[in-house]
């Protein structure tokens, strides 16, 4: 490209270019960052057979735990993300990776339900701001060709997390005990702190966006990282457009999204967390061991890092909205095979292998379809908002699967209650009003 037809928008020039060796290491670590989200949300279910037989606690009360970093997510996204919008996407990622440490680390300390559930709380605080801001992290440093699959890619981090941070929690569950997972989880958690400071610079459509004070040097900084010539000047921003914020998202352009895809995440994660919550224990309760339920959890994540890359790939061809209405509605149909159980392992693992599939491909098609929703000075703002307020459905998730199984329901009826959240999320999908923001436009 020649400096006369050089863009001066540096987000033209990077929505334009071949990504650089830089662009996919941050995609990568962006990939690693979502593997931690991944182990940590699933450790307490690696560790729930250990803890009930510890504590001696019911269902009822194992639910409630499962469900409290799921709380914290929730709060996190909705007001970490603003927080990723106003003062950075790199800040906040080293900030939520700081604050994950320390709870999984608190973690190991707990001697009943009520202290666990405050360092579960504390933990999914630092996952949820985490959260809004990867999957704005990932649309930012991609071009415009391979965007859709570099947030694919991204979201397929948490079955990916699960799978290898599963295989470790069924070594340690042979030899230790369940404080063994959250330890491990802490040091992962922890090595990504530097990685993130030195290898992650500032979103350069973040900088053009907000322009705060050294802006244009940041943005020539990370654009010579990239191999790009510097620019003169910043994009001209009036200073009103700078100050938008939070509320944009409930503006009449923006609101009718932010609505449906907040309800079609609430709905499918209840059927989502489900499966990862209660596999575990479900699996104990068939008369497998500890180590085996992590095994066949591990074999959910398989097949949903598989769902994921898939539609990733698919939706290069097929339109995002469309592929995602698909697989939340198989989601319903895995969901009732999942109920009627299995006789051996084998047969567990492939069904949960299957329905991860398709379950965790109805995630990232979620994830890609906010990252084209809502425009570079809310993205954050408007990802932490449906994923705060739709983590409701996974705190609701196990929970209500604790109170329905100890009433006395079966599998059978249980799995297909939870499983119909995810064909009415696909109605919601298909009421969706999606224009890609101008910025991420080729």
């Amino acid at each position: 490209m020649t400096a006369l037809s050089r863009p001066t928008d540096p987000r033209e020039t990077l929505n334009a270019s071949a990504m650089s060796h830089l662009q996919l290491v941050v995609i990568a670590i962006t990939v690693a960052l979502n593997g931690l989200d991944g182990f940590d949300v699933l450790s307490i279910s690696f560790a729930s057979p250990g803890i009930a037989h510890a504590w001696h606690i019911n269902r009822v009360e194992l639910g409630i735990v499962l469900s409290m970093e799921l709380i914290g997510m929730g709060l996190g996204s909705v007001l970490l993300g603003g927080v990723a919008d106003k003062i950075g996407r790199r800040r906040t990622l080293l900030g939520c990776l700081a604050t994950m440490t320390l709870g999984m680390i608190m973690a190991t300390s707990a001697k009943n339900v009520y202290d666990l559930s405050i360092w579960r709380v504390l933990t999914g605080l630092g996952i949820g701001g985490m959260l809004a801001a990867v999957n704005a992290v990932a649309a930012e440093f991609s071009n415009s060709k391979n965007r859709g699959f570099a947030v694919s890619m991204m979201a397929i981090g948490y079955p990916l997390g699960a799978i290898i941070g599963g295989s470790v929690a069924a070594l340690l569950l042979r030899s230790g005990d369940w404080r063994d997972v959250f330890m491990f989880g802490a040091a992962a958690t922890a090595t990504l702190i530097p990685l993130v400071y030195w290898l992650v610079p500032e979103s350069v459509h973040w900088l053009c966006q907000r322009q705060p004070r050294g802006a244009l040097a940041d943005v020539n900084r990370g654009l010579a990282r990239m191999g790009h010539p510097p620019v003169d000047a910043l994009p001209a921003v009036c200073a009103a457009v700078r100050k938008r914020g939070f509320a944009d998202i409930f503006s009449a352009e923006l609101a009718p999204v932010t609505v449906l895809v907040t309800l079609a995440y609430f709905l499918h994660v209840t059927a989502f967390y489900f499966i990862l919550k209660w596999v575990p224990k479900i699996v104990v309760d068939m008369g497998f061991s500890a180590a085996s339920a992590a095994g066949v959890l591990v074999w959910a994540n398989v097949g949903g890092a598989i769902g994921g890359a898939v539609l990733g790939l698919a939706s290069r061809r097929i339109r995002l909205k469309y592929l995602t209405m698909f697989v939340l509605a198989m989601s319903t149909v895995m969901l009732a095979v999942f109920g009627r159980g299995a006789h051996n392992l084998v047969d567990l693992s492939t069904v949960c292998a299957v329905t991860g599939f398709f379950t965790n491909a109805g995630i990232v098609g979620l994830y890609g379809i906010l990252a084209q929703a809502f425009p570079t000075h809310v993205r954050a703002t408007g990802t932490g908002f449906a994923v705060g307020f739709g983590r409701a459905g996974a705190v609701i998730a196990p929970i209500a699967g604790g109170y329905l199984l100890h009433a006395g329901f079966g599998l059978q009826v249980v799995a297909i209650a939870m499983g119909m959240g995810s064909l009415v999320a696909a109605v919601a999908v298909w009421r969706l009003p999606i224009r890609v923001p101008t910025e991420l436009q080729a």
